[in-house]
C-alpha cells in the first residue's frame, strides 16, 4: 500500500464508519466520496449502495497510526501495512461474501472481525 496518509475524520460523531476488510475509520461522506484508501477495488467512491455495504457504523475504539510499519498496535491490529490514518480496534460484522470474492480475486488479505 501506499505511504500516503487517508483522509482524517471531519467529524467524531454518528455519521463515522469502518471499512469491513481494513477497519479505516471516515464519515459516511468521506468514503462516498473517496472511498477506501486501503481498499480502492471495492469502488466505494463509484457507488453510494456500495458504502453501505462495505463499511459499518458499530465499531469500538479507535487509533491513530502515523507510521503502521513502526507501530507495535499497528502490528497487534494486523494493519500494519496499511496507509496512515484513524482505525477501529474491532467491529463485530463481515464484508459481504461478494465482496470477500474481490477479495479474493485481487488476492489481498481480508482481516476477519476480532
Amino acid at each position: 500500500m501506499a505511504n500516503a496518509p487517508a483522509q482524517i475524520p471531519t467529524s467524531f460523531g454518528h455519521e463515522l464508519r469502518a471499512c469491513l476488510r481494513c477497519r479505516l475509520v471516515k464519515t459516511y461522506d468521506q468514503f462516498r466520496e473517496s472511498g477506501c484508501e486501503n481498499c480502492p477495488f471495492l469502488q466505494m467512491d463509484e457507488d453510494q449502495e456500495r458504502v453501505v455495504e462495505c463499511t459499518t457504523p458499530n465499531f469500538n475504539g479507535v487509533i491513530s497510526v502515523m507510521d503502521p510499519t513502526r507501530s507495535w498496535a499497528a502490528r497487534w491490529l494486523r494493519i500494519g501495512k496499511f496507509v496512515p490514518g484513524v482505525y477501529t480496534l474491532a467491529v463485530s460484522e463481515t464484508l459481504p461474501d461478494d465482496m470477500q470474492a474481490i477479495c479474493i480475486d485481487k488476492n489481498v488479505q481480508y482481516i476477519p472481525p476480532r
